[in-house]
């Protein structure tokens, strides 16, 4: 007899909501995890001074606490606190006072002056009705469960991010608030589909002051496994699978790692072709990341600035979209487009007393090891004087060191690969069920297939439901 019905490959939130998912139906699900600690891009540590906590990766959540998914799980049930700021961004400017995104459109527009209509226009329907909008765009292609709501919304979002600004704002302040959400997209701001990222953020926006987790996002990967555990499932940590035949027999694979991960571990399973084609899989450019102990919170020149969990460090439109460009074209940007997070103003547990933490990371050619620190000390300076001398202790993290904390960051990219138009889709290849192989065996279910990056946990999701249907002929749960 088999052993398990399911084996899960890595525990980030996909892998982990796949399990949730599965043994909610009472299947027998083991998750396998090549690390000491469960979680993946949602590890929280001591990366600098003792005492001082540092997000790993994914620090602020409005995909989590927005997340068809979640929102169907007990979470506060097993310790799961969200902290929510007073505003999600802070954009800060050069001596202008820093542009704000608050839960309150109306709140946000009083600072973009003759653009403050056209931004209210644009996002208060999407964000009244966002939860349908989310349930539709965080999936897989499909026809839409509101057609007008989704239709409406696709024809801005195909534009590019540059196009979009030309056709709807003139004046600084909502240019750049803009700019910094389409940023997440890590494409180069005249391609298609950088206005879809920076319009999701917007709305999410619009919905909630963009959370952190209290004590450190490790402690969502913590409530999932532990909801996980109730049900029934199994969790091995430091175990690396490096092919399938060291794994006990099973009903079913599914893999929360990269498409490569997939082609290797499987690759005496899977037909060449199909190797061929996850192997072609385009991962997009890798970020550097500083994690900082702070003697006391970033001297912003608007103090404003910290309200937000989430500051956007880059300027104008014009300078973050060079900062893009350049990246994606193998180069580094001298005044980069930083995220740069703020959770200990928000979150105490995560530094001593008067003490602060910091991070930031900007966008950076795949595979890069240049040493990007002074750059971006140089880029919070310019905005927050005195911040240096704030500085007790850093951590930097290039390219490599990101790959070889987490596999699945393959070159330093932390988001699944590009979201361009040929992968936003069809990833991580062109198929009818994105979470299939070419083996009924065999799925995947890492944000390297639909929606893609993001600690949504969407991903399992879908591939569990997939799993579900095809494999157990069983009804998945209904979001």
């Amino acid at each position: 007899m088999q052993e398990f019905d399911a084996i899960i490959i890595g525990s980030g939130p996909n892998g982990l909501s796949a399990g949730i998912e599965l043994a909610k139906n009472n299947l027998k699900v083991l998750i396998l995890e090549a690390s000491e600690t469960i979680g993946g891009g949602m590890r929280t540590g001591q990366a600098t001074i003792p005492s001082f906590l540092h997000d790993h990766c994914s620090a602020v959540h409005p995909s989590g606490v927005l997340s068809p998914y979640f929102k169907k799980l007990s979470l506060k049930d097993f310790g799961l606190e969200w902290i929510y700021p007073e505003a999600s961004v802070a954009h800060p400017l050069d001596d202008q006072p820093s542009v704000m995104l608050y839960k309150s459109v109306e709140k946000t527009i009083e600072s973009l002056g003759n653009d403050a209509e056209n931004w209210k226009r644009l996002f208060s329907n999407f964000s009244e009705n966002g939860e349908d909008l989310l349930k539709d765009a965080m999936g897989p292609l499909s026809i839409p469960s509101k057609p007008l709501l989704m239709g409406k919304f696709g024809l801005n979002a195909l534009r590019s991010a540059e196009s979009f600004v030309k056709n709807h704002f003139s004046e600084t302040q909502a240019k750049a608030l803009f700019a910094g959400c389409a940023g997440h997209s890590i494409l180069p701001f005249n391609k298609s589909l950088s206005a879809a990222v920076g319009m999701i953020f917007a709305v999410q926006a619009h919905m909630v002051d963009w959370p952190i987790v209290k004590g450190g996002s490790q402690n969502l990967g913590n409530a999932l496994a532990a909801f996980f555990k109730t049900l029934g499932g199994e969790i091995r940590t430091s175990t690396k699978v490096e092919n399938l035949n060291q794994l006990p027999d099973a009903k079913v694979f599914l893999f929360d790692t990269d498409p490569l991960q997939l082609a290797t571990i499987a690759s005496e399973y899977l037909p060449a072709s199909y190797r061929k084609k996850l192997e072609n899989f385009r991962y997009g450019p890798g970020i550097f990341k500083v994690d900082w102990a702070l003697s006391e919170s970033i001297p912003w020149k608007d103090p404003n600035t910290l309200k937000a969990s989430t500051v956007h460090v880059g300027g104008k439109f014009e300078e973050i979209a060079k900062s893009e460009a350049d990246m994606w074209n193998g180069n580094h940007n001298e005044k980069p487009y930083l995220i740069l997070c703020q959770q200990s103003e928000f979150d105490q547990t995560r530094a001593p007393e008067s003490r602060q933490t910091g991070y930031a990371y900007c966008h950076v050619p795949q595979g890069s090891t240049k040493d990007m620190t002074d750059i971006i000390e140089k880029q919070i300076e310019r905005f927050a004087p005195g911040f240096r001398d704030t500085i007790l202790a850093k951590n930097t993290m290039n390219t490599k060191n990101l790959q070889a904390y987490n596999a699945n960051y393959y070159g330093g990219a932390i988001t699944g690969g590009v979201a361009d138009l040929s992968q936003f889709f069809f990833r991580p290849t062109a198929r009818l069920d994105p979470y299939s192989t070419p083996n009924n065996k065999i799925f995947i279910c890492s944000a390297s297939t639909p929606p893609g990056g993001g600690v949504h946990g969407m991903c399992g999701y879908h591939a569990a439901s997939s799993v579900l249907r095809k494999v157990f002929d069983l009804k998945p749960t209904e979001l």
